[in-house]
């Protein structure tokens, strides 16, 4: 357990924005966790609500408590390693595997996998994420990163925080763009009706700003091969961003078409393709590449020569 006193200056803000501004170690999430668990005191008295005022002048004392026993039990699952060192471990996830324990995966996820290959990964990050930096749906493929120590955690986090880490996306796309690139600025928020989706949603009435740059690789006929950078890192963002465009992503269950393509996906096909990031430690910048899968390839393969037919006629 450990103990950080700020002394509060400048404008007034919102407890959670203060802190996450003054301690960028620490993602705002685990910090807003730390205040609804009674860890923040406010000019001497317990404060439990993220969005309270601080101003000039106030106290603020943060008690870290120690990590809590992780209760997993490991689990001897085969992992595609990209690269790996001390601090940090990126992994190709295969479509289809669930990230981290929730209700209905209680077991066989990755976090079960890494307890296995890094045992001193309890208590990374949090209970049941341990050193999960970023997230992956279930059916996306690819890169992903995961850190090793809580230096490289907050590290790695920072850098997605600070949008200086790089991550790019390869899909394949029902129709064709005009433009050959662009860029989608919509906020994303929870959908109004169905909680399981996401939607564009008005910040005002609680989206989240959400941007995704985007580039054609390939013209396929009816489909297309695209490019997705993120700029911010909201849930299903390139998923509802593609679909918003009128290019929802082939194989996806939630905002595709629907329509058969003739070949069985695991999932929906999009690709985590590229991480780049900074070495919590050395500075160096480091660069995985994750393979397309086989399910990918096969369905790039048909839509080619289906393309290469139509263009004969």
């Amino acid at each position: 357990m450990s103990k950080i006193t700020l002394q509060v200056t400048g404008a007034s803000d919102r407890l959670d924005r203060y802190l996450a501004d003054q301690l960028p170690d620490w993602s705002r999430s685990r910090l807003q966790r730390l205040v609804e668990q009674g860890q923040v005191m406010l000019n001497g008295e317990v404060c439990t609500s993220k969005k309270a005022t601080v101003q000039t002048g106030d106290s603020i004392h943060l008690t870290i408590p120690a990590a809590e026993p992780l209760d997993l039990l490991p689990e001897s699952i085969p992992l595609d390693i990209l690269y790996e060192d001390d601090e940090l471990i990126i992994l190709n996830k295969p479509a289809g595997l669930v990230v981290h324990p929730a209700p209905g995966h209680e077991s066989g996820t990755l976090v079960h996998a890494l307890l296995a290959h890094c045992p001193n990964l309890k208590g990374i990050g949090g209970v049941q994420r341990p050193g999960i930096v970023h997230r992956l749906d279930k059916d996306t493929s690819g890169a992903i990163a995961i850190a090793k120590t809580d230096h490289a955690h907050q590290h790695l986090q920072a850098q997605l925080k600070a949008k200086t880490a790089g991550r790019e996306y390869w899909a394949i796309v029902y129709g064709s763009p005009q433009a050959n690139s662009g860029t989608i600025d919509l906020p994303i928020g929870r959908h109004p009706v169905d909680r399981k989706k996401m939607a564009i949603v008005p910040i005002e009435k609680g989206g989240r700003r959400a941007v995704t740059h985007w580039e054609v690789l390939e013209r396929l006929g009816n489909y297309s091969l695209n490019k997705f950078v993120l700029e911010t890192g909201r849930t299903h963002q390139i998923r509802v961003h593609s679909a918003q465009m009128g290019h929802p992503i082939v194989g996806d269950p939630v905002y595709g078409s629907g329509r058969s393509i003739g070949v069985n996906l695991t999932g929906q096909a999009l690709h985590a393709y590229k991480l780049r990031l900074q070495h919590p430690s050395r500075g160096e910048w480091v660069e995985a590449i994750a393979p397309l899968p086989q399910e990918f390839l096969k369905l790039l393969r048909v839509l080619r020569q289906r393309n290469a037919s139509q263009i004969e006629k």
